[in-house]
Parts: C-alpha cells; structure tokens; sequence
C-alpha cells in the first residue's frame, strides 16, 4: 500500500543560502583568493553542505564555547568568509587589522536589521532584539552595541525594564523565528510600553514557508528535513505542531526515516529548511512515493547521494 505524498511549496534554499554558496564556489574556483580558505562558523546551518565543501579544502571553524571575534583569533593567514547569518563590525576590524581578505555572506534580509538597530540607537531608540540563544544571528546583531537588551522568553518580557523611560522603544527579532516565538514576547511588551516601534523582521522565505505548512491539507505526518541547528527547519515542526496540530518529525536526511513511522500512516507531507539541500529533499520524497509497508524491498533507507550532489 503505498503512501499519499504532498510537496509542500515553496521550500528549500532561500535566496541567503543560494549567496551565500555561490560565494564559496566562487572562492573555490579562484586560485587568486589566498589559500587556505575559512569559514567562520557554518556557512549555513547544515552539516552535509560543510561536509561537502571540507572536499575542496574549505575549513569551517565552529565553537559553540566561542564567539565569531575569538574564532577569528584561529585564522592569521588566508581568506576567511563570514556566514549568512550576519557579523558585528569588530569582527569586520579584526579581519582588517589582521590583513586577511574576507567575502561576506551575509543575507540581505539579516542586513537589513543591523542597519535598522544602528539608526534607531543613533535616533535615540532604547532597542531591544528578540531572538535565541546560542545562535550566530542574535550574536552578529548584540556586537552593534552593549545597549541592546536581548529577549528570548515571556519571562524575559515580563522582567524588562526599559533603562531610560523617558526614550522611545524599538523592539525587532531574529529572521527565522515563528510567529508565535515573537508574539509571546511582544505582547507582553506591548502590555507594559504601548507606544513601542516593531519591525517585524521575519524574513520573507520564513514566513511563506511557515504559511505552507500552516495551509497543508490534512495529512498524518509531517517531514521536515533539515539540520538540527537550523533554526528555520525546527520552525517549521514547531508550527506544524501548534498551528495545525499535525504531528511533526524533522530529519536531516532519508537515512534517519524509521519505518515504523510510517506503517499507520496514510497521508504524509514533506517540506524543508531554507538550508537543506533540494536533493536531499527530493531523495526522501522519492522514497517515500515507492515505500510500501507490505513490500520490505521498498524499506531501503540508504543515501546515494554524494558531495558533488549536494553542491550542484
């Protein structure tokens, strides 16, 4: 019996990702870009595409203990590229200073945001920035200034407490957050400063994503495939959960399918992070249009993609 599979729409690389790849291919083909090549951090948050980029010598430094600044104390020589999610200016001065030739990848959309944190401190703006912890975005934004109060939970909400009163009050967020993430926290800032300013900076790839999976037709099971560190891809899960009350399971790729997932099931949608490669997407889709739960020769799980797929 097989299953009835729906292709949510749109999914997959979002215009940052696509950038920010294209400028490690670049470097990767320019033999005038000094060698060796670093990443500070992940390019995007997805293990296969680093992986897939340390068989072309690309070496990504990645600390969770450390920050982009100490982690470019690792790098004296070389190119060294910074991720999409965006980086302060000391870590743009250090690169200087410490003469390497860098490329930043930064998505437009995270751009967008420090510029807007940078006039509203200089317009006299109190700011404060929703986000999560342990993420490179928030970190890139709080480098702009030790000013900014970082919010993450209602009970952060419910404990701020402006520095100055007597300014106005800017609130943004972190790109990949939900909706619901950010309306936790804001209505609980908007209860005690009415009169503050959001600039709801949920990047445009995010939200049709989430409002696809919030607008799929009734399935059994949704699969999000996507890394563990993407933020956008655990996202999707979570608003499936919440929003529609459809059971969500992400994986990063066809080889982490169990099969007994799948023997009650009748209806089964599939979507993925904007970071996920398409054809890690479109190899589990594959399988789960051929899997059968009375035939076992359709139960194979392997990969057969290799490093070369995952870049192309």
């Amino acid at each position: 019996m097989s299953l009835e599979v729906k292709d949510l729409r749109p999914r997959g690389y979002c215009h940052g990702v696509v950038r920010a790849l294209q400028i490690v291919k670049k470097v990767i083909k320019d033999d005038t870009y000094p060698r060796p090549i670093y990443i500070l951090g992940l390019i995007v948050h997805n293990k296969k595409i680093t992986e897939a980029f340390k068989h072309y010598g690309v070496i990504s430094l990645e600390d969770s203990n450390k920050t982009r600044l100490e982690l470019l104390d690792e790098i004296n020589e070389g190119t060294v590229i910074f991720t999409a999610h965006g980086v302060s200016e000391q870590v743009i001065d250090k690169a200087k200073h410490k003469n390497l030739t860098y490329l930043n990848a930064t998505c437009k959309d995270v751009d967008k945001v420090h510029v807007a944190v940078k006039e509203k401190l200089g317009e006299g703006y109190e700011v404060t920035y929703i986000g999560h912890k342990n993420h490179p975005e928030p970190e890139g934004v709080l480098g702009i200034s030790n000013e900014i109060t970082f919010l993450e939970t209602k009970l952060d909400a419910l404990n701020f407490v402006m520095k100055d009163p007597n300014k106005p009050l800017f609130v943004t967020n972190q790109t990949t957050l939900s909706r619901y993430d950010i309306n936790e926290v804001l209505n609980v800032l908007l209860v005690k400063y009415p009169n503050l300013l959001f600039d709801d900076d949920i990047c445009d790839a995010t939200t049709l994503r989430q409002k696809a999976v919030i607008d799929q037709e009734d399935s059994d099971l949704l699969i999000v495939v996507g890394d563990q560190l993407s933020s956008n891809s655990n996202k999707l899960a979570f608003v499936s959960q919440h929003s529609r009350n459809i059971k969500s399971i992400r994986i990063e790729s066809v080889e982490d399918i169990d099969i007994d997932w799948l023997k009650d099931i009748k209806k089964i949608s599939v979507t993925a992070g904007a970071s996920t490669p398409t054809k890690v997407t479109q190899e589990v889709i594959n399988f789960l249009k051929q899997f059968d739960k009375t035939n076992p020769d359709t139960w194979n799980t392997s990969s057969k993609l290799t490093y070369l797929d995952i870049l192309s």
